[in-house]
C-alpha cells in the first residue's frame, strides 16, 4: 500500500509466457493494519502465492509460521508460498539485489564499504546477502537513529543517524520509502560524491528522486532498483513454479517501454 504503480504483474506475465506456464498474477492492495485479513481472504479464495511489498514485509513475517533462512534472518517476508495447508514465508530481496549489482551492473561487492539507508523490512532483507557477497564493512543509517541501531545490533554492523553520514563509501543503497512521495533522504551531497549509488525503488527510465539527486551530487554511478525487482521476482517465480526464468530480456523490455 500503495500498489497501483507495481510492475510485478507485467514481469510475472512475461516469465509465465516464456516458461509456457499458466499463471495469473494481480495487484492486491491491503489496508494499513489489515495485512492478515487480506492474506487470509486471498488464500481462502484459492490464491497460490503472494509477493509482499511496503509496508507489510514485517506483518507477513508474523503471519507466516514457517520461514526460509533469508526471511528468518531478516524478520521480513516478501514472498509467501502455499505448501499444502502451510504458508511458508521467504525473502528474495537480498538475492535480487546482489544479482542485479553483480551480474547486471558489474559493480563489485568484494571488500566494499557499504552504506544502507533505511531500517525497515526492505533494508533488513538485504544486509545478510550483502555481507555474504563480500562487503567488507556495512553501516545502517536512518532518520531515526535508534531504529538503525536496533537493526544494526541484530546483524552486528554499525549504525548512524542520517545527519552523521560522511563521505568514503564504495556503495550507497537507498532502502527508504522516501521516493514514493518524491523525496530523498536528507544526506549531505558530499556523502555520495564518488560513490556508486543504488535505489531499491525503481522507475522505468531509471530516474528515481534518489538517483537524480545522487547524480547531481557527484555520484560515480547511479542505478535504480528495476533490475532488483526483476531478479527477486524470478526467484519468487522459481519458488512457486519450480523453474527459474531468464531475466535479461524482461529487464530490457521494461526499459524499452520507458
Amino acid at each position: 500500500n500503495p500498489v497501483a504503480h507495481s510492475l510485478s504483474p507485467v514481469i510475472h506475465a512475461r516469465f509465465a509466457a516464456a516458461c509456457g506456464d499458466d499463471l495469473r498474477y494481480d495487484k492486491l492492495e491491503a489496508p494499513v493494519g489489515g495485512f492478515a485479513a487480506t492474506a487470509d481472504a486471498f488464500f481462502a479464495g484459492g490464491g497460490r502465492g503472494l509477493n509482499v511489498t511496503l509496508p507489510f514485509k514485517t506483518d507477513a513475517w508474523r503471519w507466516t509460521r514457517e520461514h526460509d533462512e533469508a526471511a528468518a534472518e531478516a524478520c521480513a517476508v516478501n514472498t509467501i508460498v502455499k505448501d499444502g495447508g502451510r504458508m511458508r514465508g521467504c525473502n528474495t530481496d537480498g538475492m535480487g539485489l546482489v544479482a542485479d549489482l553483480t551480474a547486471n551492473l558489474g559493480w563489485p561487492l568484494r571488500d566494499a564499504r557499504v552504506l544502507l539507508l533505511g531500517a525497515g523490512g526492505a533494508a533488513a532483507g538485504v544486509i545478510g546477502p550483502l555481507r555474504r557477497a563480500g562487503a567488507r564493512a556495512l553501516t545502517v543509517a536512518n532518520r531515526t537513529e535508534a531504529k538503525a541501531r536496533l537493526l544494526a545490533e541484530r546483524f552486528g554492523v554499525a549504525a548512524l543517524g542520517l545527519d552523521e553520514v560522511g563521505a568514503g563509501w564504495d556503495l550507497i543503497v537507498n532502502g527508504t520509502s522516501a521516493g514514493l512521495g518524491g523525496a530523498t533522504p536528507p544526506l549531505a551531497p558530499a556523502a555520495v560524491a564518488g560513490s556508486r549509488c543504488y535505489d531499491m525503488g525503481y522507475a522505468l527510465d531509471g530516474a528515481t528522486p534518489f538517483c537524480r539527486w545522487a547524480a547531481r551530487a557527484g555520484a560515480r554511478a547511479v542505478s535504480d532498483g528495476l533490475g532488483m525487482l526483476v531478479e527477486q521476482a524470478a526467484a519468487a517465480f522459481a519458488l512457486w513454479r519450480g523453474v527459474a526464468p531468464s531475466t535479461a530480456g524482461v529487464l530490457a523490455a521494461l526499459r524499452e517501454a520507458a
